[in-house]
């Protein structure tokens, strides 16, 4: 879990993802859309993967990706983005942690 920490800390918004994962897309194009510039990891693609993935499972990620945090929160995967988004909740959480302004 470290590991996932070191990753995260200091960026406004982190995804874990896999490339073939059309959900882990869809949740970046969603955060994208509010004009967030999310840092994108692709376990399929990252040295340390495998490692990052079962972090994230220990965190309560299950599936592993989409895996989204904002600010230095895990915030969860494509259910809660989503709910939040539904809420009205998401973007006053990116403008909270300074991924968007206004």
């Amino acid at each position: 879990m470290e590991m996932v920490k070191e990753v995260v800390g200091g960026r406004p918004v982190v995804i874990f993802s896999k490339s073939s994962c059309c959900i882990s897309h869809a949740i970046v194009m969603l955060i994208r859309g509010f004009g967030a510039s999310p840092v994108v990891y692709e376990l399929d693609h990252v040295p340390n993967g495998g490692q990052m993935e079962k972090a994230l499972m220990g965190l309560g990620c299950n599936p592993s990706v989409p895996a989204v945090f904002i600010g230095t929160d895990f915030v969860g995967g494509s259910n809660e983005i989503m709910s939040l988004n539904i809420k009205g909740k998401l973007k006053p959480l990116l403008i909270q942690a300074n991924a968007i302004w206004m």
